[in-house]
């Protein structure tokens, strides 16, 4: 039995969710919370196995209660959320803070047709993440951790000046652990990152998404288009688009609404292939958290073509899914943290003062 609380203030909506999570004998509601003060103390009490939680709550905000309940109660939490901006950038907050996964509220249209099925089915998966206690210190950019270590290199680099493009990849878990990489970089890092989220695929989450991680990042960060030159994105960090393929042909950039990989477009093995086909030893990638196996093969080609290859270590990860399979398959130069995998990107380009 998965033992579910339920945070949310709307009659109606709280209504939805318990009728949507009644359809499956195995999602039991355990407890309802419609403050964000309720939620905190439903969480100590109850000891849920997985929270639904809304971000727009009365007294303390969802964004607040999540804080609260990952520093003192880790908990998975799923949160549900409308496409309101302001109530995005709170649900961005929200996964950087130790909240799982996002999915988008009913918006009462013909999507609606398998909204319950999808929140049972996204609810089973979230309740199996383990979760770990995540101070609210490190929201404020006040991280204590110390600075990253650099240990003797795994393989030889490119030289400094071949780096010409990053590839990074990531799922659950991502928006945090793409933060920490983005701001472990040198502001002056001119080389471009072009990077597949998993990610909810509404149009309005996706710009939210990219403004949210701009902010969070002080990196400029936008969706890629069709037909730009990587040679004239210098510093920029390109986003695959909700449901297109991100991939690089002719030094150019190519969107795709090609078929699935791995059930996920965009994926990260479409992007991680190319850019060992175009690049070779003058790339770096990056496969970050995330469930399942998309990106791991990639990786792996890209190692064999000769670039630095990095996958996130066990203990930063939300999921170990993805980084597991390319350390299993021997994808991956270095397995580190996100801090740490900056530290050694910027190694691998001088920034402009330094010699």
């Amino acid at each position: 039995m998965i033992r579910v609380l339920v945070v949310e203030d709307s009659p109606t909506m709280r209504n939805y969710l318990r009728e949507a999570l009644a359809e499956d004998p195995e999602l039991q509601v355990v407890g309802e919370a419609v403050t964000g003060e309720q939620a905190v103390a439903l969480t100590g009490r109850l000891r849920p196995d997985v929270i639904t939680m809304d971000m727009m709550l009365p007294g303390i905000s969802g964004l607040q209660a999540t804080e609260h309940i990952m520093a003192e109660h880790p908990t998975p939490i799923l949160v549900v959320s409308s496409a309101d901006r302001r109530e995005l950038f709170s649900t961005y907050n929200a996964l950087a803070a130790g909240a799982v996964d996002v999915l988008e509220k009913p918006r009462g249209d013909d999507s609606d047709a398998d909204w319950s099925p999808r929140l049972r089915r996204t609810l089973r998966m979230v309740s199996r993440i383990r979760v770990i206690t995540h101070p609210r210190a490190r929201l404020n950019g006040r991280s204590t951790a110390p600075a990253p270590l650099i240990g003797p290199p795994a393989a030889t680099p490119p030289a400094a000046n071949e780096l010409a493009v990053v590839a990074v990849g990531a799922s659950t878990g991502g928006p945090a652990a793409l933060t920490e990489l983005l701001r472990g970089l040198p502001p002056k890092f001119r080389t471009p990152v072009l990077c597949v989220q998993h990610i909810a695929a509404s149009e309005q989450f996706a710009v939210a998404f990219s403004d949210w991680l701009a902010g969070q990042s002080g990196r400029n960060v936008r969706y890629a288009s069709d037909g730009l030159p990587v040679r004239s994105l210098g510093g920029q960090v390109l986003l695959a688009p909700p449901d297109r393929h991100l991939y690089v042909r002719d030094r150019v950039l190519r969107l795709s609404d090609g078929p699935p990989r791995h059930s996920c477009r965009p994926s990260v093995d479409v992007l991680f292939e190319s850019v060992a086909t175009e690049y070779g030893g003058s790339a770096a990638g990056c496969l970050l958290t995330g469930m399942g196996r998309d990106g791991a093969a990639g990786l792996l080609q890209m190692r064999n073509r000769g670039a630095v290859t990095f996958a996130q270590d066990e203990h930063s990860c939300t999921v170990y899914g993805m980084p597991r399979e390319a350390a299993l398959l021997g994808a991956a130069v270095h397995v580190l943290p996100p801090g740490r995998i900056s530290a050694r990107l910027a190694e691998l380009q001088p920034v402009a003062g330094r010699r």
